[in-house]
Parts: structure tokens; sequence; C-alpha cells
């Protein structure tokens, strides 16, 4: 007992002697986070208070504080030249979201990088892996990102491949993309010759595949036998155990409709044999598939209420990502213009399959990670990746473990499990230093905050404070400032108002 009284003396006199000097947007020398309480990405437990020590951009060392010592004036603290006082406050590894798209314009209307950007940071996301966008502008984007010229999260850029004629121009236009220097590839539509072809040259050369299955001639077992690195939503994978090898369309089905595609879609895991998805979920697991689900980017299809009056969107939808959420054929995800309640209660079984199925892909020892897909059905940047953590949690998953998929996860999926996504010497320092506990309570995560009670009072607490990208501190409260006045200013000039419709 005395030596718990004396932790929480150490611990409260630590809390009360601010000590943050660092400048946003510059890296430093030696810069320490003092007395945090750390979630490493492990899926461990949190354990603190911690110093962590960063050097330019790497992890040096995670030094576990005596509470003792520090009480009685006698711990050995780690120098740096500035620091960053995290008492009281939670450290976890910065988010990966394994699947998103960088975007300048939706619908033909403007939208400026920066946007985007600034989002993604303020909500703790350190690295995206771009899953489709303009490829040499996202080469240039990681490139200025790699050398700390401008606020981003570090990029791997994966361009979408399309439907090359034959298998021999699909080993050519790997080479192509190899050429560019691409992180990897992102099969979308494809054919099982073309995949084939495609998928063997690129092993050669390197170049992992993440494939976003549709309603097409390739399925789960097609990535399976030839080494696709991550399965992308779930498409093909109850498609891959269906009785009848095809989904029980109505006559009148047209995929190009996206009312069609996305209302059967809902009907879909209902089909699937449940004895052929455990063998399909297995062959998975035994060829080294991951999965990222994206449970965030369809909540819409379940719950279109909830989806379209996102609180963050008062302050922070900006009006050519408004404009695009409107239901309008032309623009793809924006298929609600008549969405039933009966069409809400297929998606809501929809999810109960689905969630039990990634579930039961990671009881046979499957690799998840996460991502939002987001600037498309009513998920914005960043804030999708949120929802997404809380998505997998009401899947069945500790908060640990979704934290785990957030971050050690997705850096095995990239390839990178031996320098990111960690809390870890030898890491690269991508960390957020959080106003509340995420374990407890996942909505700490948002740059918005939570309203909650403190004294018997109410009060607006929670947010990443600081959000640091390769060992360059993020001030978020600052950065959601900037973003909230440059969606003013856009609502000016359009002479547009607030929230979806």
């Amino acid at each position: 007992m005395k030596r718990l009284l004396l932790f929480l003396a150490a611990a409260s006199l630590f809390a009360q002697t601010p000590r943050t000097n660092v400048t946003a947007g510059r890296r430093y020398p030696r810069l320490v986070i003092r007395g945090a309480i750390v979630v490493d990405g492990s899926g461990t437990p949190a354990a603190g208070p911690k110093d962590i020590v960063i050097e330019n951009n790497m992890i040096v060392d995670v030094v576990a504080l005596d509470g003792v010592a520090l009480a009685n004036g006698r711990a050995r603290r780690p120098a740096g030249d500035v620091e960053i006082d995290a008492a009281g406050k939670y450290v976890i590894p910065g988010l990966i979201n394994a699947h998103a798209h960088t975007q300048e314009e939706r619908g033909g209307i403007a939208q400026p990088l920066d946007y985007e950007l600034k989002i993604w940071l303020s909500c703790g996301i350190t690295t995206v892996r771009d899953v489709g966008s303009d490829t040499q502008k996202t080469l240039q984007l990681r490139k200025d990102s790699e050398a700390g010229t401008v606020a981003a999260p570090r990029m791997f850029v994966y361009p979408m491949f399309g439907q090359p004629k034959t298998p021999a121009l699909a080993r050519a236009h790997v080479q192509e993309l190899k050429a560019m220097n691409v992180d990897g590839i992102k099969f979308l539509g494809i054919n099982r010759d073309i995949m084939e072809a495609a998928e063997d040259e690129a092993h050669k050369v390197g170049l992992p595949i993440a494939h976003h299955a549709g309603v097409e001639e390739t399925n789960a077992w097609d990535d399976i036998r030839f080494g696709t690195r991550s399965i992308e939503h779930w498409y093909g994978i109850p498609d891959a155990a269906l009785d009848d090898g095809v989904q029980h369309f109505p006559p009148d089905y047209n995929y190009n409709n996206e009312r069609d595609r996305f209302r059967y879609g809902g009907h879909l895991w209902r089909e699937a044999n449940p004895e052929k998805l455990q063998k399909v979920l297995q062959g998975m697991v035994d060829a080294h598939v991951a999965w990222v689900p994206t449970f965030s980017i369809y909540e819409a299809s379940r719950d279109l209420q909830r989806s379209r009056t996102a609180p963050w969107f008062k302050d922070y939808l900006y009006p050519a990502l408004e404009k695009y959420f409107e239901p309008n054929p032309a623009n793809h995800g924006s298929y609600f213009d008549h969405w039933t309640s009966t069409d809400e209660t297929f998606w809501k079984e929809n999810y109960r399959i689905w969630m039990a199925a990634v579930r039961d892909f990671e009881r046979k020892g499957g690799v998840i990670g996460t991502g939002d897909d987001a600037g498309f059905i009513y998920s914005m940047y960043g804030f999708g990746l949120i929802r997404e953590l809380e998505l997998q949690q009401e899947a069945g998953f500790p908060p640990l473990k979704v934290i785990q998929h957030a971050t050690s996860n997705g850096a095995k999926i990239l390839g990178r499990e031996s320098d990111l996504g960690k809390v870890r010497a030898g890491f690269h320092a991508d960390l957020l230093i959080v106003n509340g506990n995420p374990v407890e309570d996942f909505k700490v995560l948002y740059p918005t905050g939570i309203d909650t009670w403190v004294n018997n009072r109410p009060a607006h607490t929670g947010g990443i404070e600081w959000t640091i990208k390769d060992g360059i501190p993020y001030h978020v409260p600052t950065m959601m400032k900037e973003v909230k006045e440059m969606v003013a200013r856009a609502r000016g000039q359009h002479g547009t108002t607030s929230g979806a419709r």
C-alpha cells in the first residue's frame, strides 16, 4: 500500500508540472515523451509510466519508471533536447490505414489535398496504403512525406492494375509499375488468366497484391492459389463458398447499376455455405492471405440515418465531399436514392455473418488489418478509420487486439513489421499521445473529443493531442482548427451549409 501511495503521489506531482516545449512540424535530434501509459501495439496490456526516447525519426529507448524512485526524487530520467509531458495520457503506435485513397477532387469538384492530409494525421493515421489514386502525384507525396517537407502520413502506393487484354500485357504492365517504383499493386475486377500472370510476375519483382474482388471471375480461392497479400472488403470470400457457384440474383440484376450491386451485396453472406466458408478461411490462413475488411465503409447500408448525420459533418465536411455523398448514379457509392428498411435489414444480417467470419478467420491464425476506404458512402477521411476500430470491437475483438490490427498487423501486411507499428526501440517514431484511455473507449481517438462528466460537472475531453509521424510532432487541436477554417471558407464561397443530405 505504501508503495502504491508513493507511486500515485509521484504521478500526481508529475502531472502538475507540464514540460512540453516542442514546436509542431519540426523533427528534433532528441525528443523525450515523459511519463506515458503505453499500449505498445503487440496486443499486450497497457503499462507505465514510461519515458519514450526519440532520436530524429527513431525510437531508441522505452524506459519504465519506478514509482518509488520518482516519489523520492531518485529516478534517473533520460535527457532530451525537448520533451512532451504525457503524464496521465496514453501513448499508442500511429494507426495504419491499409485501404485509403488520396483525393484532390470529388465528382469533378476540387478539394484541397491538405484537407485530407490534416484529418488523417488528426485521427492518428501515420501510415496510409493508397490503393488507387493519381499514381504520379501520390508517388511525389510519398517522397515529400519521407523528406518531412509536407505534413502527411507515410505513403505506400498501390496503383489500380486495370484489365490488360492478354497475360503477356499483364506481365508487361507489372514491369512498368515496378519501374515506377510503386510499393504494390491493387487488383479490381480482374479475369483469372490475367490475375495469374500478373501475380506471378509481381512475385518475381517483389510487388505485393491487394485484391478488391467484386462479382467477377476470380474469388478468394484464386487469391489463395496465386499468393495475394491481402483481400480488401469481403466480396470474394463468401463468393468462394456458394453452393451453386453464383449468387441468386434476380433476372433484371445489373452489376453496373450500383443500387443493384449494393442491394444484393447485402444478401451475399447468407447465401454462403457455412462449411465451405470455413474451408475458404482456413485456405486463406494457410496461404498467408491477410484480410482488410473495411466494416466502416458499408455501414450506411445497414443504418443510413446514422451515417448521414455524423456529428463531425457540421464543422468538418468539405462542400465537394458533401455534394459527392448526395444520391447520384454518376458517383461511385452514392446509391441511396431509395434505400429501404428491408435493405437495411438484409445488411444488418450481412454484418452479423461477416463479423463472425472475420472473427473465425483470426481464430484460425489469420492476419486482420484496418482500412476505411473513405471519401465514399458518407465516410470521412480518418473518422472512418476510428469508426472501423469501433466496428471491429463490435465484431467481438477485445480493444487491445483491435489496436494490434490497426498497428503491428498493418505493418505486417505492408511487409514492415520489423520497424513499423510498435512502441519499441528500433522502430520508427510513429506515436499518438491521447487524452484518455483508448482501451476503455475508442471514441477518445476522435479529434472532436468526447463529452463526459468530471467532478460532477459536464466536460469536454479526449482527442489525440499529438500525432508524431517519423519523429515529427503535429499538434492535433491546431490542425483541426485549420481544417474547420478551411471548410468554413469553402462553404462561404459555395454558399453551402453543413451536413450531408
